[in-house]
């Protein structure tokens, strides 16, 4: 099975350019004989706290959402499921989801972040309660949002519930040690033996310039494929093959 990162760069507070963007990559990955492809943190409307957490901008979506139509209109056209981090709605306030879609476009399951920044907090965003798993083509996959990964239980029980892969959304701008954090990953793969999926954003994210370096890594730690940190696109590992 070939997976992807999407290294992506957000248009701030445009769903319908990003969402746009999104169903390209998924359509160029059908052609590569990609079978998932996973997004970044709020690739959806942008890593814009303020503005998605203030209702009145509309950066907000559920699952069924028509400026999703693109996203899942391509799953399906393509054959690729997808892992489309969004800004979600519940009655607490808002939340940083992954909703994932299969490749006949169809939702098999939505991932509210559990372990929320500080930042995110003061913004007004409210941390999910439950794991994300599903399964495609056989796999079970698990399911992460960035500073969810420095929470090592939840790789562990992923691993033990089944987890084969563990895919996480994520923003890491450079400077401040981004590649000592990032370093976390091939961690989480060799202590779990499990393979691990890192997307992240490139170039500009609300207050970040993001590093790229989008990565795939084996369960014994080891890179299988690396994105640069200057340019946007798929990064492609063939996984469980």
């Amino acid at each position: 099975m070939i997976i992807a990162a999407a290294q992506f760069t957000a248009r701030p507070r445009d769903i319908g350019a990003n969402a746009a963007r999104m169903a390209g990559l998924v359509t160029e990955a059908g052609g590569r004989g990609v079978s998932l492809v996973v997004f970044p943190e709020l690739a959806l409307p942008g890593y814009e706290l303020d503005a998605v957490a203030d209702g009145r901008n509309g950066l907000t979506t559920e699952p069924d959402d028509p400026r999703l139509a693109p996203v899942r209109d391509a799953c399906r056209t393509a054959g690729v499921a997808a892992v489309v981090n969004c800004a979600g709605r519940t009655e607490a306030g808002p939340t940083i989801s992954s909703y994932v879609y299969g490749p006949d476009g169809v939702l098999l399951t939505r991932y509210d972040k559990r372990h929320v920044t500080e930042t995110e907090l003061a913004a007004g965003f409210v941390a999910g309660t439950a794991d994300g798993r599903f399964t495609l083509g056989g796999v079970r996959f698990g399911l992460a949002i960035c500073f969810d990964a420095h929470f090592p239980d939840l790789t562990a029980r992923a691993a033990a519930d089944g987890c084969a892969v563990l895919l996480a959304s994520s923003l890491y701008g450079r400077g401040g040690g981004a590649r000592e954090r990032m370093e976390i990953f091939p961690a989480l793969a060799k202590e779990n033996g499990v393979h691990v999926l890192l997307a992240n954003h490139c170039g500009p994210a609300g207050p970040y310039d993001a590093c790229g370096l989008s990565a795939v890594w084996a369960p014994d730690g080891t890179m299988l494929a690396e994105g640069p940190d200057t340019e946007a696109g798929l990064v492609t590992a063939n996984v469980l093959g």
